[in-house]
């Protein structure tokens, strides 16, 4: 299941003790459309495993300029609280899937 994360609840999923993988994304946002039934596909098959959190760019700009988000879709990779790996753009399942078991 996706989370929504926001400035207020960020903190807490980036500390928590499973992997926190974040896709940056507007309502606006033609790519990330594209990839939001991916992203929400990949939540569920790793349900417990690690968290999956969208966050909206327009609603929590502090978190996007923290982070540099230029690009959306963006999708940031934490382990142990540390940002692992990053993506950038749409892609298909497979290549995301990739990414969310190297966290693992």
């Amino acid at each position: 299941m996706e989370v929504k994360i926001t400035t207020e609840n960020f903190e807490s999923y980036k500390n928590g003790d499973l992997p926190l993988v974040v896709d940056f994304w507007a309502t606006w946002c033609g790519p990330c459309k594209a990839i939001a039934p991916i992203i929400a596909e990949l939540a569920e098959e790793y349900d417990g495993r690690l968290v999956v959190g969208k966050c909206d760019v327009e609603e929590n700009d502090e978190l996007a300029l923290e982070f540099g988000i230029r690009n959306i879709p963006t999708i940031l990779f934490f382990k142990n609280g540390e940002i692992v790996d990053k993506f950038v753009g749409a892609t298909t399942k497979s290549k995301l899937q990739e990414k969310f078991e190297a966290i693992l």
